[in-house]
């Protein structure tokens, strides 16, 4: 992933509604009106945040018979976890260097 593709998916995950919704899919597909039951906040808004974590591809949309339901899609969820998890071996190993340069002083 690219940083330009990691803003906007941070940008989504920095909201505490949206990462309330993620959270409540993990346990299973919703729809926006059984979201809004479990949740404090309204459909209209839930919807306005599923639209948000689709468009970072955090979550689809799945038509069944006539309700539309949300899932998770944990492929995005890895692949950000996977960035973060290279960013961070980086900083160790940058923090490592400088920690043997200031012992060898």
């Amino acid at each position: 992933m690219t940083t330009n593709t990691l803003v906007p998916v941070f940008a989504a995950l920095g909201d505490e509604t949206r990462w309330s919704i993620l959270v409540a899919l993990g346990e299973g597909d919703a729809s926006a009106s059984a979201l809004a039951e479990r949740l404090p906040v309204t459909r209209q808004a839930i919807a306005k945040h599923l639209a948000v974590l689709q468009d970072v591809q955090l979550v689809e949309s799945v038509r069944v018979g006539r309700e539309l339901r949300y899932r998770v899609l944990g492929a995005q969820l890895s692949e950000t976890a996977r960035s973060l998890d290279r960013i961070g071996a980086e900083w160790e190993r940058r923090l490592a260097a400088i920690k043997r340069i200031a012992e060898g002083l």
